[in-house]
């Protein structure tokens, strides 16, 4: 079996000067192991090109997929095999608010598709040109893949930010069948510490209705928002990613420092506070992505970048034996950092070693989703604006 040209990067972890308005180190989780994982080849395979900022995939029983596009747009891609045909869908996409990070993001296949043919997209939403909010909406797909028809608003009322800026739009089934929904803090102060937002939270729900569940953290609430909400305190995540188990881990984006993995945990603050308490009308990214001092019981990221970034985005978990010595890791793709990132996850949770695979490394430009496919791959898209692709990743 080939091997890793090198053995993978382990990203720092260490604390910026508190003088600065950065986190101190012991805002920040332990350094993780220095050793890395055994080593094994991947194989990267161009299954679709000619797309443009491809940002989630969702994958159909017949083996088509479903390709979600920030312009506003859906293709449907003929199998997950190299050279797949690539068809447009046609749907009502003219809301669709595509400005900066907002545009059409997540999508996600209901899980009872093969009755109901219904799939979920979350999308910044406007009307006559100003931007209303963020939204997730239910669609039926026709039976031949060539239109999707909406079936109705499944949530509305997410705050927008008219850039487009932190938008979150994360989706994923939980192992108990809930819907989550990670959603940004619109680049607003004081949106991630108020628990009557829907900004800077991870949302728990019926996939169904959009009613909140009726063992919500935060059920009892008279505000009817604040019973979605299933953690707080958060910037802007991205990737959600159910372990089997029952854990569920987020992949967050910090300002220029302090990338986070986080563990959720039900009712947790995550500690993002750019408002200072309500003392600061602007939007202070120098406070911590963590902040323990303002908030001591906030829960610990498992994983920081550091004193740089790498935009991670989405996440999933690798399953199945056909990964071999990558069975059970949790995999991030990165934005900025133009690299897919192999995380080593205990049973407790924490992060033990981090894997950068060369043929991942700056080869392929931007990273944007990360979505494991019926027949155990993984597959990623690019996210460079032009002639972007997916991605089919398997070991050799």
């Amino acid at each position: 079996m080939r091997r890793f040209a090198a053995i993978a990067m382990l990203l720092p972890l260490i604390g910026a000067l508190a003088g600065c308005g950065i986190a101190s180190s012991d805002d920040r989780p332990a350094p993780v192991s220095t050793a890395a994982p055994a080593p094994s080849a991947l194989r990267v395979e161009i299954v679709a090109a000619g797309l443009e900022h491809p940002w989630d995939i969702g994958f159909l029983p017949d083996g088509t997929a479903l390709v979600s596009q920030r312009p506003g747009r859906i293709a449907l891609l003929a199998d997950h095999r190299p050279g797949a045909l690539v068809r447009p869908v046609q749907a009502d996409l003219g809301d669709v608010l595509a400005e900066g990070e907002g545009g059409l993001m997540g999508l996600l296949m209901h899980p009872a598709f093969a009755d109901n043919r219904r799939f979920i997209t979350c999308q910044t939403h406007q009307e006559n040109g100003v931007a209303v909010d963020v939204r997730l909406i239910t669609w039926r797909l026709s039976e031949d893949g060539s239109r999707a028809d909406r079936v109705g608003d499944l949530l509305t009322g997410l705050p927008v930010n008219p850039s487009g800026r932190h938008s979150g739009c994360g989706l994923a089934v939980a192992e108990d069948g809930a819907l989550l929904v990670s959603t940004g803090d619109t680049a607003r102060p004081a949106i991630a510490q108020d628990r009557g937002s829907l900004g800077g939270k991870v949302l728990r729900m019926n996939i169904d209705t959009g009613a909140p569940l009726p063992d919500n953290p935060f059920i009892a609430s008279p505000n009817p928002r604040e019973r979605l909400l299933y953690t707080y305190g958060h910037r802007n995540p991205q990737g959600i990613a159910p372990r089997p188990g029952g854990q569920v881990f987020v992949a967050e984006h910090g300002p220029d420092v302090d990338d986070e993995i986080n563990l959720l945990r039900p009712g947790g603050n995550y500690g993002w506070d750019p408002s200072r308490g309500g003392t600061e009308r602007s939007y202070d990214e120098s406070v911590p992505m963590t902040d323990l001092h303002r908030f001591p019981d906030a829960v610990k990221a498992v994983w920081s970048s550091g004193e740089h970034t790498e935009a991670i985005s989405a996440a999933t978990f690798l399953t199945g034996p056909q990964w071999n010595r990558f069975d059970g890791m949790l995999a991030v793709t990165a934005l900025k950092g133009a690299k897919l990132l192999l995380f080593e996850v205990r049973p407790d949770g924490t992060i033990d070693e981090v894997a950068i695979p060369p043929e991942l490394n700056d080869t392929h430009g931007r990273l944007r989703a990360a979505r494991q496919g019926p027949d155990g791959a993984l597959y990623v898209t690019t996210s460079n604006g032009t002639d972007d692709k997916v991605l089919r990743i398997a070991t050799t």
